[in-house]
């Protein structure tokens, strides 16, 4: 007796244990922010929203011969918040490879001795009364406080600060680097300048320390930068080239105008020309002169070793911009880089044409030593990739100048933001690109050919230990940076479009979100705010499961029954839901003469508990009931997803 009620009450308490794990995916909200006059509850930008501007004049010279990279830095600070302000806060990236830097055991540490790594600071300074005086200022890992002689004021006060400084390009910064080829070494170069950390109305300085995994947070300006390089080198940067006539040859200028009223890849720089000019040698330096607005960073690349080639982009409302590669000898043939102009403008057409209007003169996609990175109008990229490989490597990253570019969200926390929404896009980019030669999109390595994602994806969230979505950054182990932050996000993102709402609702709301945030700083809440304003539903029950917690999908077929045991009363189907994480249901239904049912039900059966019954009408026995039969769902157990009579 005591065994008998031992066992019904251990029963008892797992049935409602697991009832009130469905229940508590609808209780009240996680993620729902307080009132703010900065940022309304419908995920939009308030109407008192602001943002500190920071426009920055740079001058570098690169030394060839030493890799020696010696700046100057000039940054129009315009506080632009309501508070007045005693310090600010730089990011000083490049003291990553300090020996005693946070990130200093870290695998993207570079080699080189100590009293040469990290930022060399000749001169702090700021401009008091319109004069030059040096700055109070304290250096910490890869920030750096400046002490203010006087408050900067709320409201468009406006600081001046001027950094005279140098630093070694090291070879094995994963986003910078040097690479030797026949023809000459290419350089590309990124964080090379100090940048204003982001004052915001959510945090106040925003100092997290570069460790290597997370990327940037940076306010929105103009940027007006010249780099000298020895005469002969090919100098591409973000933004618009100010001055081609001293910089480019006159075929060189020709060959661009022909190029921006041509659809067809131009070359601007031959194969053969490479191979002539990269023999002479000048002690002739050249300044290149670029700029850019309304951008968050810039970075460039130069070689003499530089094949050089352009196609227009076409815009919606006749708008125009130029795409154009750069690459090495090396890499040139048709299943290599001699496609790459093609694969980046049809990328930025798509992505314009879908969600927000590519903002820049051109885009640059340069074939290096840096295996994919990206920055406002130009992205780095491997320079061995290949057919498929480098189409998805070169839409990936010139996709990130719509997230976080144009839509400038805090990578170094939400690596979601940027990586995953980036990864979404993609999949569409790569359906649409030339009638789908490389569709479907499948997550890299992570995916075996021809397999379905809701499939792939379950080892990565059923591991033990593997992070929530909303882990920051550089909190991620390696292995499991790729499969949350980028293929969970991505495919939670698919969920929500074509399995719990549809494309016509999350496009317009995904769409809204990406313009009312264009060059401007969203949060997740917003974010998560924005969907389900512009979607009309409350989509509490998703983020908690798949964002905020790892919780998995386990819907089964139960029992079938009939009405009086009569299968000309009509059906019932018994569904259970298994596990924490809650889905709309779709059930295939066969009988015994072969009339077949789909039925979808919405999320909302699971809100009273983790058992469902469906009441069918029929008129014969069912042969089969199948839940989920094409797949769609990320069900950690699809024995139990299938009943049959037998």
């Amino acid at each position: 007796m005591r065994n008998k009620f031992t066992f019904s009450f251990i029963i008892l308490i797992l049935v409602s244990f697991s009832m009130m794990a469905q229940q508590s995916a609808f209780s009240s909200s996680l993620y729902r922010m307080q009132k703010s006059p900065y940022r309304n509850a419908d995920g939009t930008p308030g109407a008192n929203y602001w943002q500190n501007t920071a426009d920055y004049k740079v001058a570098v010279t690169l030394d060839t011969n030493t890799n020696l990279i010696n700046g100057n830095v000039i940054i129009d600070y315009t506080n632009e918040s309501p508070n007045d302000l005693s310090f600010v806060w730089l990011q000083l990236d490049q003291n990553i490879t300090k020996a005693t830097s946070r990130a200093a055991s870290d695998t993207f540490s570079i080699e080189q001795k100590e009293e040469t790594k990290g930022y060399r600071l000749k001169s702090v300074k700021l401009q008091v009364n319109g004069k030059w005086v040096n700055a109070d200022y304290l250096v910490n890992d890869t920030r750096m406080q400046i002490q203010l002689p006087n408050k900067l004021l709320a409201k468009n006060g406006n600081l001046k600060i001027q950094i005279t400084y140098s630093y070694l390009l090291g070879a094995h910064d994963p986003r910078a680097g040097i690479l030797k080829t026949k023809n000459g070494k290419i350089y590309d170069v990124s964080y090379f300048y100090p940048r204003m950390c982001v004052y915001d109305d959510v945090r106040g300085w925003n100092t997290l320390p570069y460790l290597g995994s997370g990327e940037f947070y940076l306010d929105y300006g103009t940027v007006d930068y010249t780099v000298t390089v020895p005469k002969g080198m090919l100098v591409m940067g973000s933004g618009e080239l100010q001055n081609p006539k001293e910089t480019l040859t006159q075929n060189q200028q020709d060959r661009l105008k022909k190029a921006k009223n041509s659809d067809k890849t131009i070359f601007i720089r031959t194969i053969k020309e490479v191979e002539n000019e990269s023999k002479s040698v000048s002690s002739k330096q050249v300044t290149w002169h670029y700029k850019i607005n309304n951008t968050r960073d810039v970075a460039w690349a130069t070689s003499k070793a530089f094949v050089w080639d352009a196609a227009r982009i076409n815009l919606p409302n006749g708008k125009k911009s130029l795409a154009m590669s750069v690459y090495p000898v090396e890499s040139t043939g048709k299943e290599k880089w001699s496609r790459a102009t093609e694969y980046l403008k049809q990328s930025v057409e798509h992505l314009s044409d879908q969600w927000f209007v590519y903002p820049y003169p051109k885009a640059v996609n340069v074939g290096g030593p840096v295996g994919g990175m990206e920055f406002p109008g130009i992205t780095f990229d491997w320079w061995q990739s290949e057919t498929k490989h480098l189409y998805a490597l070169i839409s990936h990253e010139i996709g990130h100048n719509w997230f976080p570019m144009i839509v400038g969200s805090d990578e170094r926390r939400n690596a979601w933001m940027d990586e995953g929404f980036n990864t979404f896009v993609d999949i569409y980019a790569q359906k649409a690109f030339n009638n789908g030669e490389y569709a479907p999109k499948r997550d890299g390595e992570y995916a075996p050919k021809g397999g379905n994602p809701a499939e792939e994806i379950i080892p990565f969230i059923t591991k033990p230990g593997i992070p929530v979505i909303m882990t920051a950054a550089d909190n991620f182990k390696q292995e499991d940076t790729h499969p949350v932050s980028y293929f969970k996000t991505a495919f939670g993102l698919v969920l929500l479009r074509e399995v719990i709402l549809d494309p016509q609702r999350f496009d317009f709301a995904f769409k809204n979100y990406t313009q009312n945030w264009a060059f401007k700083h969203p949060t997740p809440n917003d974010f998560f705010n924005a969907i389900e304003n512009g979607a009309g539903e409350d989509l509490t029950w998703f983020w908690k499961g798949w964002f905020f917690n790892n919780h998995l999908l386990d819907q089964a077929v139960r029992s079938v029954k009939y009405i009086d045991g009569d299968p000309a009363k009509g059906a019932l189907i018994t569904l259970e839901n298994k596990d924490k994480m809650v889905m709309p249901v779709f059930i295939s239904v066969t009988d015994v003469s072969n009339k077949e049912y789909q039925i979808k039900r919405p999320v909302e059966i699971w809100r009273k508990g983790n058992i469902w019954t469906l009441k069918l009408d029929t008129k014969t026995e069912i042969k089969k009931v199948v839940l989920d039969e094409q797949h769609r769902l990320p069900d950690i157990n699809r024995d139990n997803n299938i009943w049959d009579n037998k």
